[in-house]
């Protein structure tokens, strides 16, 4: 079964599965990133899932989200319409091949995806590709750690989450949006250093 179609299936309880985490950790961690984010432009959103950033984003963007996912848009159409949103274009895409022009975006948004991308390198190549030269990406990541012990810990962890959802635990992201070409300027630890907040850019 692809991922896609595993993302579907899960798309119907994918919020509630998460809530706790989510409530606990991840929405502040949302926000931290968003206080960062310009508050104007065009934005694209890869991954954007059942659209947990919608509600973040700044009135004066304009925004394009995409997710290889048919049901998780559902989801994220769901939520474009319950607040009310008018500037968001939600389109099925696979960011290892997206569609758009090159340096089309002044910004680019990923949280929680690039676990999941089966060829992570190609898709951050394909967001700095659309990304104009100077913008920034902004990623909400987890992975692998730097400290061994947690690492056995994302191990266990990474056998469920791939089979479920094919979501790795130990990807080395970071080392990933270097090797695609991309500058980082700023890079938090917001959960040991498991999960991180990292600003990069393109030049």
């Amino acid at each position: 079964m692809s991922v896609a179609r595993k993302y579907d299936i899960a798309s119907r309880f994918y919020d509630a599965a998460e809530g706790f985490i989510e409530h606990r950790f991840f929405s502040k961690f949302r926000k931290r990133l968003f206080e960062m984010i310009p508050p104007n432009g065009r934005i694209l959103e890869v991954g954007i899932g059942t659209g947990k950033n919608l509600s973040f984003y700044p009135k004066g963007v304009e925004l394009v989200g995409v997710d290889f996912s048919a049901g998780m848009l559902k989801r994220c159409q769901e939520k474009v319409k319950e607040l009310g949103l008018k500037n968001v274009q939600l389109q099925q895409m696979d960011v290892e091949r997206l569609s758009f022009p090159d340096e089309h975006f002044d910004a680019v948004v990923s949280t929680f995806v690039f676990c999941t991308v089966p060829d992570p390198i190609r898709g951050l190549k394909e967001v700095r590709r659309v990304l104009k030269n100077g913008g920034r990406a902004y990623f909400l990541e987890h992975m692998r750690s730097e400290k061994w012990y947690l690492n056995i810990v994302l191990g266990i962890m990474h056998v469920c989450t791939k089979t479920l959802l094919g979501t790795s635990m130990l990807r080395k992201t970071r080392d990933n949006i270097e090797k695609a070409g991309f500058t980082i300027l700023h890079e938090e630890h917001l959960l040991s250093d498991v999960v991180r907040l990292i600003v990069a850019e393109r030049r």
